[in-house]
């Protein structure tokens, strides 16, 4: 048996004796009770020595258990001296915390949450960039540069990667087709999803080159068209201008058409049909800040925040 896990199991040892049982121990560790039995049984075998004896009411220390408890106590003593360590350091780094965010996503979701933040966490500075951010960001490009990056995708990674980013699905944007009135007026209302190839299109980049795929769903039905777009763009905002603009009927993420529907500047078509959600917003950042708890902070608080402002 291998024992690279030999220090965290007499560590487990320990605060089993500490705390007079296993659920204590387990609680402690926020790890499940089998957890911590099968840590101390997996140790015990290792050893070839029995350093508990358990009975439904009471543990008692072996012979062999008290000899070894006080090694194994200096164990758990050094990991938690460790542990205090690592979060003095967190809160010692200075500056503000850095996030980049795609900037049509920013604007209109992370901007009204920033003071928001703020309020909430007032000892956590920001320093927030809206830029353009790379389709496929890796630990070598803008999660390396900054300590949050908010996208439209999440990040392909290699577990086993040193500082490797991790990525949380912060909420999918829900998508609608939308035109002007003008638009409509000239070319006409399409009443079912079939007539949507006489219209001009614009979508998303597709990946079925120059064709984009709708699929489509009312109730117990299914469409599914193929277009050849007017215009094929991957940033919302372009494809959004380009709709208000009156070139055609727009595969858009409906927070981005809240504000023309309300003013009637723009028009949902077939409203009745429901599109598939788009990418789903993420937030990443690098593997070595999982635990910095300003980031877990932002994190936490931007996942409990944009899925409500997603859905209005």
């Amino acid at each position: 048996m291998s024992q690279i896990w030999s220090p965290a199991h007499m560590a487990t040892f320990a605060k089993v004796v500490d705390l007079n049982g296993f659920s204590a121990a387990a609680r402690a560790f926020k790890v499940p009770k089998a957890a911590v039995s099968r840590a101390v049984a997996e140790l015990e075998r290792e050893l070839g020595l029995k350093l508990l004896t358990r009975t439904t009411r009471r543990l008692a220390l072996t012979p062999a258990g008290e000899q070894l408890l006080p090694a194994c106590r200096a164990i758990l003593e050094a990991a938690e001296r460790v542990r205090q360590q690592s979060a003095s350091l967190t809160v010692q780094r200075q500056g503000p915390l850095r996030v980049l965010a795609d900037t049509t996503y920013g604007r209109v979701l992370l901007a009204p949450l920033v003071p928001r933040f703020l309020e909430r966490f007032p000892q956590i500075p920001l320093e927030v960039d809206l830029g353009e951010v790379g389709d496929t960001p890796t630990a070598g490009s803008d999660v390396a540069d900054y300590d949050v990056v908010i996208r439209a995708g999440g990040v392909a990674t290699d577990p086993v990667a040193e500082d490797a980013p991790v990525s949380r699905v912060l909420g999918a944007p829900p998508a609608i087709l939308c035109a002007t009135p003008a638009y409509l007026q000239r070319v006409g209302v399409p009443v079912a999803p079939e007539e949507l190839d006489r219209h001009e299109l614009l979508t998303p980049d597709s990946t079925h080159g120059p064709l984009f795929v709708i699929r489509l769903t009312h109730r117990n039905r299914r469409a599914e068209i193929t277009v050849r777009p007017k215009l094929a763009v991957n940033d919302p905002a372009l494809l959004h201008a380009s709709v208000a603009a009156g070139l055609g009927i727009g595969v858009l993420p409906e927070f981005l058409c809240r504000q023309g529907l309300a003013t009637q500047k723009l028009k949902r078509v077939l409203p009745e049909w429901v599109l598939p959600e788009q990418a789903p917003l993420c937030a990443i950042y690098p593997g070595r800040l999982a635990e910095d708890e300003r980031v877990k902070s932002l994190v936490e608080f931007l996942a409990a925040n944009i899925v409500p402002a997603l859905a209005g």
